[in-house]
């Protein structure tokens, strides 16, 4: 996807950190990342544009929308990811002007005002990323529950490594965050009436300059500045003070951490206090602003500063939470909900069953279509623009490159293995050069389930024989998926009978593939729970029903909807069908949580 991430900031924050820590991981992912802000420190990946959205004057906001906008065309913006209220708000209208899908992450307490609670413009879904933002979205602004995602800071685990505590003659005590605002009020209020400057040495990390009411702490506490190598800091740190990612990322390292921020102090981090650290971001949100008692400050600092590491306990929480390769996933989940249900459309997935050349190869009540028609339909598909995914191509680029820019998708699946698709559907796949997923049954040469119906008996089709199912699976065109041995109802059988039906189709037909199956369809698109299970337990990491799971195809990956092909879908039937947003047209959907 063609992302634009977009900031407002005059110096380094967690949000800029956030934002090229996220969108360096969504590059490698394959993904274009644009950023646009008034500064960007950070090392990053990505075109950088430069926009003054701190300057908020009408004339300026009607610029900054304007720029949006000349920047989401040029560069085929896909979606917007905003990271701050100024940038918020004018990527919003921006959006909503080219309807453009847009997710904003909220990394702080939101202002409450009229116009706030009226216009929150934070786009198609927000991002708070710990609980008592969520809470405070909800309370004070009126943002609806079903409109957000609890989406937290993602951290390059791998760089912050648990290190040695370090063996300093005079203990150090390092206090990591910016200078200004809040932050600031609260390092001076620190070094002012509760850390002991002449004891410890005393270290502030920062991008910003001190003002002159921090001159009087010169000769006692050490400015170092903005440091890159924050780890190596840290390490050489036997207490660390701060909120946020900067107590996430101290707690990675193993030292003792004391999470205090702009609305309340956490203290030392422990296995007690770890979840409300987490949902307050570590101190940086609250009820109040600074409702904090600085009095029992003194005595909790000499308590970190006992013990050499921080709870292992703790540390393995904070991997397993924060993990960047995880966070990232999570946001290209969110990105495609908010771009399919947005735009109302989604990659088409088709489903056919026969082909037939002449009216006595016509079934009576079972699907089937005529193969001269099948060649229209690939014809019409290829002058379109599509191409053709199989699983196997998702699974390795993932369900997201389904939505890469410039590109149209879609799926040919065809279910139960007759012998025409080896005889007649695979010479026109390898004529147009296109690709299809076949559910073969394994166990009956015909399709017994049709002929043996009590009331509407079917004529007799024989399926592909094994080596005919070798060859069309060898032939490059066609990947091979499990379909049960028999074709029952699923839902009809025990969970034992499932368990037979699916496994042992599975078993048999990667023995005579000499590879593994991905993908598994339900016969007739019916399915229990059990079924459900029972597919994923088999080894599928994929499986399609018919008129059953969600319409955005990423969020139930063992449910995924297809679209019926039948012997009346002539040329035009197909092209209504094949325009992404026609099972959002016909299907009646709850509402999403997206």
């Amino acid at each position: 996807m063609n992302i634009l991430m977009a900031l407002s900031q005059r110096e380094v924050t967690g949000a800029e950190v956030y934002a090229t820590t996220v969108g360096d991981i969504l590059t490698e992912r394959g993904h274009q990342v644009f950023y646009v802000s008034d500064t960007l420190t950070k090392p990053h990946q990505g075109e950088f544009f430069t926009l003054r959205f701190n300057k908020r004057s009408i004339f300026r906001r009607f610029w900054h929308v304007g720029y949006l906008i000349y920047l989401i065309k040029k560069h085929n913006i896909q979606l917007v990811h905003a990271h701050s209220r100024a940038s918020s708000w004018s990527c919003h209208v921006a959006c909503k002007i080219t309807g453009t899908p847009m997710v904003t992450t909220v990394h702080g307490k939101q202002p409450v005002h009229a116009s706030r609670k009226k216009f929150h413009a934070m786009g198609n879904r927000a991002m708070p990323v710990c609980e008592a933002i969520y809470h405070q979205l909800i309370d004070d602004l009126g943002v609806p529950a079903d409109t957000m995602t609890i989406s937290r800071n993602g951290i390059n685990t791998a760089r912050y490594q648990w290190c040695d505590a370090p063996n300093n003659d005079k203990k150090v005590i390092a206090i990591i965050g910016r200078l200004s605002g809040p932050k600031g009020d609260l390092c001076f209020k620190l070094l002012d009436e509760c850390i002991d400057l002449d004891r410890y040495d005393v270290k502030i990390v920062t991008g910003t300059e001190p003002t002159k009411r921090f001159e009087r702490f010169r000769g006692n506490v050490d400015f170092v500045g903005y440091v890159e190598d924050v780890p190596a800091m840290m390490a050489k740190a036997d207490l660390v003070i701060g909120a946020g990612r900067v107590a996430m990322e101290s707690l990675l390292c193993g030292r003792p951490t004391f999470a205090i921020g702009e609305a309340i102090s956490i203290g030392p981090v422990n296995l007690d206090n770890i979840d409300h650290a987490m949902a307050t971001n570590f101190g940086d949100i609250g009820p109040v602003d600074l409702d904090i008692d600085f009095s029992l400050i003194p005595a909790q600092i000499e308590e970190a500063l006992s013990t050499p590491h921080c709870p292992v306990e703790v540390n393995e929480k904070i991997k397993e939470s924060y993990d960047l390769q995880n966070i990232v996933t999570q946001v290209e989940d969110i990105y495609q909900s908010v771009y399919v249900r947005t735009l109302r459309k989604d990659i088409p997935v088709l489903m056919y069953h026969r082909f037939s050349e002449s009216t006595e190869t016509q079934g009576r009540m079972a699907p089937y279509i005529d193969i001269d028609m099948f060649e229209k339909h690939l014809k019409l598909i290829k002058k379109l623009g599509y191409e053709t995914l199989t699983f196997e191509d998702i699974r390795g680029k993932g369900f997201i490159s389904r939505l890469e820019a410039d590109k149209r998708y879609c799926m040919i699946t065809v279910d139960d293995g007759f012998k025409d698709n080896y005889t007649l559907m695979l010479p026109l796949l390898k004529k147009y050069d296109l690709k299809a997923v076949v559910y073969a049954v394994s166990d009956t040469d015909h399709n017994q389930w049709d002929v043996e119906h009590p009331e509407t008996p079917e004529k007799r089709f024989e399926l592909m024989t094994q080596s005919e199912l070798k060859a069309l699976a060898d032939s490059g065109h066609v990947e091979i998926g499990g379909h049960t041995l028999t074709h029952p109802h699923l839902s009809s059988l025990t969970r034992e009978q499932q368990q037979r039906e699916i496994a042992e189709n599975k078993a048999k037909l990667e023995r005579l593939l000499g590879k593994d199956l991905l993908s598994f369809a339900y016969p007739y698109g019916d399915w229990n729970q059990d079924s459900v299970e029972l597919v994923k337990g088999c080894g599928y990491e994929f499986a399609v029903a018919t008129n059953s799971g969600p319409l955005a195809v990423h969020e139930d990956p063992y449910l995924i909807r297809r679209i019926g092909i039948y012997p009346g879908t002539d040329v035009f039937g197909l092209f209504r069908k094949l325009t992404g947003g026609y099972l959002f047209r016909k299907v009646k959907e709850k509402p999403s949580h997206v």
